[in-house]
């Protein structure tokens, strides 16, 4: 998508998929008048280690400001955000949540739980394994789905399910993004006869809106 933008002309992916900070994209939600529900750098990682500290807090100053959306920031530099987390200003309306893909990065989540957070959620997605050890202890939400795409790996139903019922039997809302593969349309997102599209409970009632996508922070 990098790419294809960046031969759109886009000026944001003048360097492509190399990171590259957009100070001037930093304060667009402060423009949006109507409450929305925002992915913080859907397609980089605020936590990079080429981020720097000063800039991630400009970040978080601007979701402070705006304070009448809701963000969603996603990291797998869970070991960096832990370290800086102390240092941030952690609101109400920012949800931190960390990706985790198979067994060997469940250290995340501990990752998560030391930081101020109020709103701790999980992306299980690409889920490519059983996740026989997970603890959900104060995780808010649950998102799991399956690769997508050409070559995508395959996810078991059976992963899916012990994910699920381990949500329910801790009251932790669980939804359940997309069955995936090389065509994700063919195989939509019912699980058991029904979609899944728990939220916290606070922020549903909160917020109805769709998810804007902000790549304000790192293109």
């Amino acid at each position: 998508m990098a790419k294809r933008l960046k031969a759109m002309g886009q000026r944001n992916y003048t360097n492509g998929f190399e990171l590259t900070l957009q100070p001037h994209m930093l304060e667009l939600p402060l423009k949006w008048r109507q409450p929305s529900q925002v992915f913080v750098n859907s397609m980089s990682d605020l936590f990079h280690i080429d981020v720097p500290i000063a800039y991630i807090k400009q970040v978080f100053d601007v979701m402070r400001r705006a304070h009448w959306h809701q963000y969603q920031v996603l990291t797998k530099r869970s070991e960096r955000l832990r370290e800086l987390a102390p240092q941030l200003t952690w609101e109400p309306q920012i949800w931190m949540g960390v990706s985790i893909e198979s067994e060997d990065y469940l250290y995340r989540i501990d990752d998560l739980r030391h930081t101020g957070a109020q709103t701790k959620f999980l992306s299980l997605e690409p889920l490519l394994g059983p996740l026989h050890k997970l603890n959900l202890r104060g995780i808010d939400w649950v998102i799991v789905g399956g690769e997508s795409g050409p070559g995508a790996r395959p996810m078991d139903a059976e992963w899916v399910r012990e994910i699920r019922d381990r949500c329910l039997q801790a009251n932790v809302a669980f939804f359940f993004k997309q069955w995936g593969g090389p065509v994700k349309s063919k195989t939509g997102r019912v699980l058991d006869g029904r979609t899944w599209d728990e939220m916290p409970v606070d922020a549903a009632a909160r917020i109805q809106h769709p998810f804007p996508i902000l790549t304000a922070a790192v293109g």
